[in-house]
């Protein structure tokens, strides 16, 4: 599942998406919604969120963000978010608050090593 600014794929046994440039409210909704498709539809639940090429968003969209995890915390992912710099780190973790994550700089490998590790109870960083 493919546009230009989004990239949503099943890699092995983990669900891989991708956002580059702008983000918009609608762009978030449509990833959640396959990330969240393809979860149910391959049974996996680690997710690695690659946003390298993405804008910086303004603060108002990791409320947005928030809020889809809200509604669907029983969803059950597991999620690695890879991030280009401090500030993208810092919207992350406002957006994902308490959910099983972990915010990786640059780290595409130790982001998978993460999410292949079977202690789903491990904090986030």
């Amino acid at each position: 599942m493919t546009n230009s600014a989004s990239w949503v794929e099943l890699v092995g046994d983990v669900i891989v998406a991708r956002l580059r440039g702008e983000t918009s409210e609608e762009l978030l909704r449509q990833v959640q919604e396959q990330v969240l498709e393809l979860a149910l539809d391959s049974g996996r639940s680690r997710v690695l969120l690659d946003v390298l090429e993405m804008t910086p968003p303004p603060v108002e969209l990791t409320f947005v963000q928030r809020k889809l995890d809200e509604d669907h915390r029983a969803s059950g992912l597991r999620r690695a978010i890879v991030v280009p710099n401090s500030r993208l780190a810092y919207l992350t973790r406002l957006a994902f608050g308490e959910g099983d994550y972990r915010v990786f700089y640059n780290d595409m490998i130790g982001a998978v090593k993460w999410l292949s590790k079977d202690d789903a109870a491990s904090p986030p960083a």
